[in-house]
């Protein structure tokens, strides 16, 4: 059975250029242009005091994005923003005069036109895209990598979009919505990832998170919790990662908590450049197996690289079965907690924290993250069921990885 593998953060620091675009204005921005958003809501923190006594801790809570517009995801935050962040762009506007009312109205699609949107995605984030821009009366286009599964695919379909399962990676499906883009007309790539010369595009997604954030902070606040003192932050590209690690580092600016980031253990491009310690890029190519679909991704954001090598306490990297655990556990939670339908992506985060409290070999880690019975820890579940087969599977059947 693989370990857990994990690295203190001793990654030479930089000028913290990207920091600022998760300010407490820009998030709120954000926050605000999702409020306009017919059905918005926060989605619901799952206070577990119960587990967090078994674990030896104050407080664990985890927000459950599985209620985020009925599409059991987060995602979305990210990628209505940027589109709405482009069009307020093109037509000479502000984000703010831009809520949902008037991108969805004839005459503000009658001044921008049509333009398709491209993305990959093992499905949230596609999903995402392609919910907002069939709302828009726009145009999207999805590549999804190999391994993706069909029940993804027809979400994605059903909201009018293009799309199809390739056979290449994600990065490599990155590098083919980008090649489309460039040929169509009006063709834009809306990805939550950057790379030289694409980054402000990343950023607004990354910002589009911050709402996600902003929430959860509200809520601890309302619990009574005044902060947290350690977050767990799942990472692929590190989208997610950045924009919880930037947003609570603004927010907390003299006491930030102390975070952690986990990956999947065969796509850990962000713990394997913490390994290198030179602060670059260093990537996972090939193949990436695992149950963790939404992470499955070889290369790092790099404007989101830049504020977790600055910030992050550790990085670690998950086997599969660490995952698996935690969606079992958080769907039969002790006595008296919340129930959290939380998918494979979702529930590695708290997966960790518990082996790091149950079991004694990961007790220099445990030091290392300063965890006790005082500390208060915010997790994400990102997604819940996106796939109810597979989660019956894990959840029910039992299934721990993905057969290779």
């Amino acid at each position: 059975m693989r370990k857990i593998k994990w690295i203190k953060n001793n990654l030479p620091k930089t000028a913290d250029a990207n920091l600022p675009l998760l300010s407490m204005e820009e998030v709120a921005h954000a926050r605000n242009f999702h409020r306009t958003i017919p059905g918005y809501k926060p989605t619901p923190l799952a206070h577990l005091t119960h587990m967090a006594e078994y674990l030896g801790l104050q407080d664990i809570c985890v927000k459950d994005e599985s209620y985020r517009f009925g599409l059991n995801a987060f995602k979305v935050l990210g990628g209505s923003y940027a589109i709405a962040k482009y069009i307020a762009q093109q037509t000479g506007r502000d984000i703010s005069e831009l809520d949902f009312n008037t991108l969805t109205s004839d005459a503000l699609r009658k001044e921008f036109g049509q333009a398709t949107f491209f993305t990959a995605t093992d499905g949230n984030h596609g999903r995402g895209v392609a919910w907002a821009a069939n709302r828009l009366g726009q145009k999207a286009v999805v590549f999804m990598p190999k391994g993706s599964t069909i029940n993804r695919l027809n979400h994605i379909l059903a909201e009018n979009a293009e799309a199809s399962i390739e056979e290449v990676n994600y990065d490599d499906c990155v590098r083919m919505a980008a090649a489309a883009a460039a040929k169509t007309e009006n063709g834009v790539v809306i990805q939550d990832t950057a790379w030289k010369g694409y980054e402000e595009i990343p950023s607004w997604i990354m910002q589009g998170y911050g709402s996600m954030s902003m929430e959860a902070g509200e809520q601890l606040w309302q619990l009574g919790i005044n902060r947290p003192t350690h977050v767990f932050v799942q990472a692929g590209v590190g989208s997610l990662a950045g924009s919880v690690q930037g947003y609570f580092a603004n927010l907390y600016p003299d006491d930030p908590p102390i975070v952690c980031v986990v990956e999947a253990d065969t796509a850990a491009c962000l713990y394997k450049g913490a390994v290198a310690g030179d602060g670059e890029e260093h990537n996972v190519k090939g193949d990436m197996p695992t149950i963790m679909a939404g992470l499955a991704c070889g290369e790092p954001n790099t404007t989101s690289w830049d504020i977790l090598k600055n910030h992050v306490s550790v990085f670690a990297a998950a086997p599969d079965w660490v995952s698996a655990r935690a969606m079992r556990m958080l769907a039969a939670p002790i006595k008296g907690d919340p129930q959290v339908t939380s998918g494979e992506s979702g529930a590695v985060g708290f997966g960790v924290l518990c082996e790091i409290m149950t079991n004694p070999d990961y007790a220099d880690l445990k030091e290392a993250l300063q965890l006790d019975e005082h500390s208060s820890v915010l997790l994400f579940s990102t997604e819940g069921d996106t796939d109810p087969e597979r989660y019956k599977e894990i959840v029910w059947g039992g299934r721990d990885y993905l057969d290779e």
